[in-house]
């Protein structure tokens, strides 16, 4: 469409509708304009594709943040006719998200619990078979495959949070998910109980009554759910992922003391003051300045809250995960993460980053399978377990293996790889067209963009022995990040159609 059409906010209304049915597979009727786009479910690689078709069609690259501060499409259209330049040029991107303002937060000030979750209030708790387990995140990857596990390691029912318009609605959503990485079996039907509600809302969106029933039905919780999105700030996450766990504490914390195992992320040691330091299970994280990514921000306030209801008595088992990649056995995965969208676009692009990155990410099979066995050891409580791969490869370990198997491609500087992106890549059909708000953004007082935060040099070294050594004795072991994995993993996006041929 012609840069220097003027559009009014209903034809930019009428277009957001029909793209974003296309994006989330509805039809425009079932489109809402002041629906909260959230509850559409869009991640993060749907929201810049969702900015990134905007920008072709209005000639200038809107923030990735409009979506939070303008959440519904009728909102956002009056934004953006309002913002349309009289003569529109698409921007050069690394000029245009400069002038974003990063607004000032004050993350220690964000951690307050609330003074009513009082655990120690009630007596202790010593549950070795749980008979029902409340679980948040089940319609999301890693979710999918705690279920799994729970399912195979426990006689529980498993009640998951789900956000749906009635259980049976939630019910063929949590199903749907675990079909989509083939975890499903049919016997598993009658030991999975939908909860209705949502984690950003108060008592997880439900009823006081419903939660108090919830409260006293439970026994143990496990709670990996949150809003995972790398383009909206740290006020836009707020409310599922540090309110969200504060509600999960406050249930742990009602009618009888339940254990909580809460998925953090190693992103808590994201602050430039670890930089080069080995950082270890049980280390303390006083320092946040220097994190910007607002994903990590909440898990560095929502892991202190954790803490914080552990010292005033609650059992608790932390689980920091990186970065997590495909089944190591199956090659199966979220073909919609960071790690596999970086990979297709640079094959596409033709051009890997020269640069020292260590790929640290762990099998989501390793992940799962440690979170409930730590989980379900009494020595646990009170621990916090680093699920870094113990022996992560660099990059250009990844590069050659690619290169190996016949794809042409090449390392080159970064900044050259920069200039590729930003004046070759103009097609969304590349990933790395709608990861450039992601990948250009600048941050701090340097300037910097968040691959330059993620560079060898400025990120801790992650301990995860004390991690290895609980799991010894069980058959739980991190598979090597190997040339095998790697064709496993690349055999299953071929199959799918994620990646061509060679």
């Amino acid at each position: 469409m012609n840069s220097k059409h003027s559009y009014s906010a209903a034809d930019i209304q009428a277009w957001l509708v029909s793209n974003l049915a296309e994006l989330i597979g509805v039809e425009t009727d079932e489109i809402d304009i002041h629906e909260h786009l959230e509850n559409y479910g869009l991640d993060s690689a749907q929201a810049m594709i969702l900015v990134s078709k905007l920008e072709k069609m209005l000639g200038f690259q809107p923030s990735p943040l409009l979506l939070w501060h303008y959440p519904n499409i009728a909102a956002l259209s009056q934004r953006l006719a309002e913002d349309l330049p009289e003569e529109s040029a698409i921007q050069d991107t690394t000029t245009a998200s400069v002038n974003t303002p990063i607004p000032t937060l004050d993350l220690s000030a964000e951690v307050v619990l609330d003074p009513t979750i009082r655990p120690d209030a009630l007596p202790p708790v010593s549950i070795t078979e749980p008979k029902h387990i409340f679980l948040t995140g089940g319609t999301g990857y890693l979710g999918a495959f705690i279920i799994r596990e729970l399912l195979q390691h426990t006689n529980a029912d498993i009640y998951c949070l789900v956000r749906a318009a009635n259980p049976q609605e939630g019910k063929s959503k949590l199903e749907k998910n675990l079909q989509a990485y083939a975890l499903w079996d049919d016997s598993y039907k009658p030991r999975i109980v939908p909860v209705v509600g949502d984690l950003a809302l108060p008592l997880l969106g439900m009823g006081a009554e419903q939660f108090q029933i919830l409260a006293a039905n439970i026994d143990t919780i496990y709670h990996s759910g949150a809003l995972l999105n790398y383009v909206f700030p740290y006020s836009a996450l707020k409310a599922a992922n540090v309110l969200g766990t504060q509600e999960v504490l406050r249930l742990a914390s009602q009618i009888k003391l339940k254990p909580v195992h809460y998925v953090s992320s190693v992103a808590v040691f994201e602050s430039p003051a670890y930089a080069g330091k080995v950082v270890k299970e049980q280390d303390d994280f006083n320092h946040w300045e220097g994190i910007f990514l607002g994903y990590s921000q909440t898990k560095w306030v929502a892991e202190k809250l954790v803490k914080l209801a552990r010292d005033r008595g609650l059992p608790v088992t932390i689980h920091r995960p990186p970065l997590i990649s495909g089944d190591s056995q199956t090659g199966i995965c979220n073909t919609h993460d960071f790690i596999n969208l970086m990979v297709k676009g640079c094959l596409q692009m033709g051009y890997f980053p020269d640069v020292e990155y260590m790929m640290d990410m762990s099998p989501v099979d390793y992940v799962s399978k440690a979170i409930v066995y730590l989980s379900m050891q009494p020595s646990s409580i009170g621990k916090a377990f680093n699920l870094q791969h113990p022996q992560p490869e660099p990059l250009s370990t990844l590069i050659k293996w690619v290169q190996s198997f016949g794809y042409p491609v090449k390392a080159i500087p970064y900044e050259q790889w920069q200039s590729e992106l930003i004046n070759n890549v103009s097609s969304v059909d590349n990933p790395l067209y709608t990861l450039r708000p992601f990948l250009l953004e600048r941050w701090s007082d340097e300037q910097l963009t968040i691959p330059d935060l993620y560079l060898q040099a400025r990120r801790p070294h992650i301990s995860c022995q004390e991690t290895l050594q609980a799991l010894a004795g069980s058959s739980i072991v991190c598979p090597p990040i190997s040339s095998e994995m790697f064709m496993t993993y690349t055999a299953y996006l071929i199959q799918t159609g994620f990646l061509n041929v060679a």
